[in-house]
């Protein structure tokens, strides 16, 4: 290490009247994260998970030289961003996890001096060089407060580089899968060219008339293909707290592909403890995507609130809230607030991540009892996307979805 981390601000310091009122237990593991493992005379001191994450997190941004973090040699904890942009993305939606928007701030200025990021945000003829990725356009996203005027051209230029990749990758099958969807969806009252005429006899075989050796169709059935009107309302809820930058990013892009299609009216809404609906930027994810703050905490129930209000069909709505389920406002009214949304009509449809990254770490409880609710909650690719877009707009069993796609993806794995 190269010296003790400063407490953070409006945290007490060890040894004050404030930190004489707490045990001797908890002010020991307040010395423990202040002055990391080396400086830690006592072993045997244990940390909880959640401090061993806050422990990992200060590691990698103090222990080491500026520029090395996490690989001084003199360092009894390595945890080290390196010069990866997803390990420094990732650092950072840990951070905005553990600790207060104040810290954060504080952390993110540092990380900006001692992790060689300065250099990434100053020179726009470096960042122009960089390799552009998901986790480096979450890494500008976050960083764009610390990031000067003369930057800000290259790094949207390279977030839009990024943004058009994603784009050629999932717009033609999420449009196919969309357009399918709604056309298989049946009407009893189809033009002549959109008769289902096998559906229509199966429909019709009671009246049947021996004499004239024909059928009555009393009533056709056909599947509609207009999309000229809207046909499905679709809600998007995305948390940008903790680590759902990539979410983010993926949500930004598919809600543009959404909004593009006649057939569907979208909203977009991003929240941490506060809400901000985006929709009026969802046809440039770009502009959306600088639009977000990617910190805070976590009001999920504050958000939803916010989106019920946005329905006004409810058994034309799709409704997907992508987070985590870390609740830091009211759980018990979310749970009643996501009931009522499916009493009312809704399809809700729970993604605990829109990544490549995987299933990230979420709260088990909540999950159990959305699922008890008859909502699944469950990470999703966004290649995966596309399917299962087409299975809720097509009112289809999404539980049965998710089994069969937990399946394929075991198989896969086991192969």
């Amino acid at each position: 290490m190269t010296g003790p981390t400063p407490p953070p601000p409006g945290a007490p310091v060890p040894g004050s009247q404030t930190d004489a009122s707490v045990g001797d237990d908890v002010r020991l593991r307040r010395w423990r994260l202040l002055l990391g493992e080396a400086g830690t005379p006592d072993a045997s001191l244990r940390l909880t998970d959640e401090q061993r994450a806050m422990d990992a997190a200060l590691a990698a941004l103090y222990d080491g030289p500026p520029g090395e973090a996490g690989g001084g040699s003199g360092a009894g904890r390595s945890a080290g961003l390196g010069g990866s942009a997803p390990r420094v993305a990732r650092w950072l939606g840990d951070i905005r996890t553990y600790f207060p928007s104040s810290v954060v701030e504080v952390m993110q200025r540092d990380a900006v001096d001692r992790l060689g990021l300065r250099r990434l945000l100053l020179e726009p003829e470096l960042l122009a060089a960089v390799q552009p990725d998901v986790g480096l356009v979450s890494t500008l996203v976050s960083l764009q407060r610390q990031m000067p005027e003369t930057t800000r051209a290259t790094a949207r230029h390279v977030v839009a580089q990024v943004v058009a990749e994603i784009e050629r990758r999932i717009a033609t099958a999420t449009r196919s899968a969309v357009t399918g969807a709604l056309r298989g969806e049946r009407t009893h009252r189809p033009r002549p060219r959109d008769i289902d005429w096998h559906a229509t006899i199966r429909a019709n075989l009671r009246h049947w008339l021996p004499e004239h050796r024909t059928i009555v169709p009393h009533r056709l059935v056909g599947r509609s293909r207009s999309t000229s009107t809207v046909a499905r309302d679709v809600v998007l809820a995305v948390d940008q707290s903790g680590s759902m930058a990539e979410s983010v990013v993926y949500s930004a892009v598919f809600g543009a592909v959404l909004a593009s299609m006649r057939a569907l009216r979208t909203s977009l809404v991003v929240f941490d403890t506060s809400v901000v609906d985006l929709t009026d930027r969802i046809s440039d994810p770009v502009d959306l995507l600088f639009g977000t703050q990617l910190g805070g905490g976590t009001d999920i129930n504050r958000a939803v609130t916010y989106c019920q209000g946005l329905v006004t069909r409810p058994a034309d709505t799709l409704f997907v809230l992508i987070s985590d389920l870390y609740e830091g406002g009211a759980r018990e009214g979310l749970l009643r607030r996501v009931a009522s949304m499916q009493a009312s009509g809704v399809q809700v449809v729970v993604l605990l991540a829109l990544s490549d990254s995987g299933a990230p770490a979420y709260d088990r409880e909540t999950a159990a009892d959305l699922a008890a609710l008859g909502v699944p909650a469950f990470a999703c690719t966004p290649d995966a996307f596309p399917d299962l877009l087409a299975v809720a707009l097509a009112r289809g069993d999404v539980g049965a979805w998710v089994d069969r796609h937990r399946a394929v993806v075991a198989v896969g794995t086991a192969r």
